[in-house]
C-alpha cells in the first residue's frame, strides 16, 4: 500500500511539472483608441447636463444596479473636466440611488415640494449607483443643474420571475445578405419642411434637399412610417404626416436620385423609442393572436405597396429604439415572450414579400453594453432572427465615444452580426471612424438623425448649407467604394 502511495505521489508530481513545462500563451490584446481629446475640453460654457444610465432595463429583486454617470457638456456636446457644478438628482418610482466610493448624499426639498439628492462635481464627473426597487416600476432618475437642459433616463426594472435565456451556437448564424456601407440620413421631416415652404440652397442656388444630400456623399436616406400618424393622439392629427401615402411619395424621390433607402417600422401611431411604444388606435381591443397576425400583415401591406411602385426598401428595421420593448403592454420587454413573438411576427412580414431584404433591430443602447447585452441575449435566444443590430448614439444618454467604441467591438464578438449606428448627431466624423474600424467590415456606418435642420449645424435658417457639410464628403472619399 506505501508503495503504491509512493508511485502516486511520484506521478502527481511528474503531472504538475509537466504542466509547469508547457509555454504560457500569452493572451493578444488590442489596443483600444482613446477618443476622450474629441468628447471633452478642459473648459468652456456648459449647455447640458448629461446622464448616462449604463443599463435602463434592471429585475426589481432590491438587489440588480447599475452606475450611472453625471458631467456637463457645452453646445458641442463635449464634456467640460474642470467644471465642479452642484447636480440636483430627483429619483421618481420605486428604486434608490447611491454614491460611490466614499461620498455620501445630503438631501434637500425644492420649491416644489419634490426631494432631490446633492452632488458636486469632481474634475468634471460624478459617480453614482441606481438600485432596483422590490416592485415593477418604470423609474425616472433626472440630473439638474441651474437652468442648464436637463439629463434623465427612464428606467424599467421588470419582475423577479424573467427568465433570462441565452442564445446557443446555433442561434447565431453568419448573416448571408449582402449589406452595403452606409452613409446616411433620416430625412422623414422633410415633407413637413417643405409644407412650410422652406427650400434648402447652396452657394445661394436652390436645390432639392435629397440631390444636396447625394452630391456630399450621403448614399441612404432612412424613413419613418406610423400606422395612423393622422389620429387626434397620432403623430401629425389631419396631415397624417410619415404615413403610407407619404412614404410612397419619399420612396419614389430616394429611388429616383439613386439612393438606398431604410423603412423604419414604428408600429404606432405616434413617436417610439424607450419611453412610449404606444399601441396603435386601430389594434387596440385584439387578442395576442390577432395582434401578431396584424403585425404580420400590415408589415407586409407596406411593402408590398413599395414593391408595386418599385421602391422597395434595401433594408427593413422591425421596431424602433425597442430595448424596452415595443406595441405596450403586450411587447414590453418585461414580457419577453411577447416581446419576441411581435417581433418575428414583423420579420414574418418582411421575409412574406421579399426574405432577400436584410432586417434590423434598433436598441438605443450606443454606450450600455450590459443592457444590449441583455436585450439581444434573451431575445436571440427566444428565436428572433434578424441580419443587423443598429444602436443610437447620442451623448447625453448613451455615454462617450469611448464606451461606442467599446460596445460595438464587444457586441460583434458575441453575436457575428454587422453593425449601424443608426441614429447619431454629434461627433460625425468619430462615429464613423468607429463604426468603420471595426474588424471584418462588419461595421455598416450611421444614419444621422434629420440633418436638414438648423440644429444640425450644416444650414442656417434660411436652408443655406455650409463648409460643416464637407465631412462627408470626406468620409463618402474614405469608406465608400466608388459607384
Amino acid at each position: 500500500m506505501k508503495t503504491f502511495k509512493a508511485l502516486c505521489f511520484v506521478a502527481l508530481i511528474a503531472f504538475f511539472q509537466c504542466k509547469k513545462a508547457e509555454p504560457k500563451v500569452e493572451e493578444i490584446k488590442v489596443e483600444t483608441p482613446d477618443f476622450s481629446s474629441v468628447s471633452q475640453v478642459e473648459s468652456g460654457k456648459p449647455v447640458s447636463v448629461m446622464l448616462t444610465t449604463y443599463s435602463t432595463t434592471l429585475i426589481a429583486d432590491g438587489i440588480d444596479k447599475t452606475k450611472l454617470r453625471i458631467a456637463l457638456t457645452d453646445s458641442l456636446s463635449r464634456e467640460i473636466k474642470s467644471a465642479e457644478d452642484s447636480i440636483r438628482i430627483y429619483v421618481s418610482g420605486n428604486g434608490s440611488i447611491k454614491a460611490l466610493g466614499k461620498k455620501e448624499f445630503t438631501y434637500g426639498i425644492d420649491s416644489t415640494g419634490m426631494q432631490f439628492a446633492k452632488a458636486k462635481l469632481e474634475n468634471g464627473i460624478f459617480n453614482l449607483q441606481f438600485i432596483a426597487g422590490n416592485e415593477p416600476d418604470k423609474v425616472k432618475v433626472e440630473a439638474k443643474s441651474g437652468t442648464l437642459w436637463p439629463g434623465a433616463h427612464e428606467i424599467h426594472t421588470i419582475t423577479k420571475g424573467f427568465e433570462y435565456k441565452t442564445p446557443t451556437k446555433d442561434q447565431l448564424p453568419e448573416t448571408t445578405k449582402p449589406i452595403d456601407r452606409m452613409i446616411g440620413a433620416d430625412i422623414s421631416f422633410l415633407p413637413q419642411i417643405e409644407s412650410r415652404d422652406r427650400n434648402f440652397f447652396e452657394n445661394g442656388e436652390g436645390i432639392d434637399a435629397i440631390q444636396l444630400l447625394k452630391n456630399h456623399g450621403f448614399n441612404y436616406i432612412r424613413l419613418r412610417i406610423f400606422v395612423n400618424p393622422e389620429n387626434e393622439k397620432g403623430y401629425s392629427p389631419e396631415d397624417g404626416f410619415c404615413d403610407l401615402e407619404h412614404t410612397l411619395a419619399m420612396a419614389k424621390r430616394i429611388k429616383d436620385a439613386g439612393l438606398k433607402f431604410l423603412l423604419d417600422f414604428h408600429y404606432s401611431d405616434y413617436w417610439a423609442d424607450p419611453q412610449q411604444q404606444y399601441k396603435p388606435k386601430a389594434w387596440e381591443g385584439l387578442s395576442f393572436e390577432e395582434l401578431k397576425a396584424t403585425v404580420t400583415s400590415y408589415t407586409s401591406d407596406v411593402l408590398n405597396a413599395l414593391k408595386a411602385q418599385e421602391t422597395s426598401p434595401d433594408m427593413v428595421q422591425v421596431g424602433n429604439e425597442i430595448n424596452h420593448g415595443m406595441i405596450w403592454p403586450d411587447g414590453h420587454i418585461g414580457n419577453p415572450d411577447g416581446l419576441a413573438s411581435l417581433l418575428k411576427a414583423g420579420v414574418k412580414g418582411v421575409n412574406n414579400v421579399d426574405a432577400n431584404i436584410p432586417i434590423m433591430m434598433h436598441i438605443a443602447l450606443g454606450g450600455q453594453n450590459k443592457e444590449a447585452v441583455f436585450w439581444l441575449d434573451n431575445m436571440i435566444a427566444r428565436g428572433v432572427g434578424f441580419d443587423i443590430i443598429g444602436l443610437s448614439y447620442y451623448p447625453r444618454w448613451h455615454g462617450t465615444l469611448n464606451d461606442l467604441h467599446a460596445n460595438l467591438n464587444d457586441l460583434l464578438k458575441r453575436y457575428n452580426k454587422p453593425l449601424n449606428v443608426v441614429e447619431y448627431s454629434d461627433f460625425k466624423k468619430d462615429v464613423h471612424d468607429i463604426v468603420f474600424s471595426l474588424p471584418n467590415d462588419m461595421g455598416k456606418g450611421a444614419a444621422i438623425w434629420e440633418p436638414l435642420g438648423w440644429r444640425s449645424r450644416m444650414f442656417n435658417r434660411e436652408g443655406e448649407v455650409n463648409e460643416k457639410i464637407k465631412v462627408y464628403d470626406s468620409l463618402a472619399k474614405t469608406y465608400l467604394k466608388s459607384n
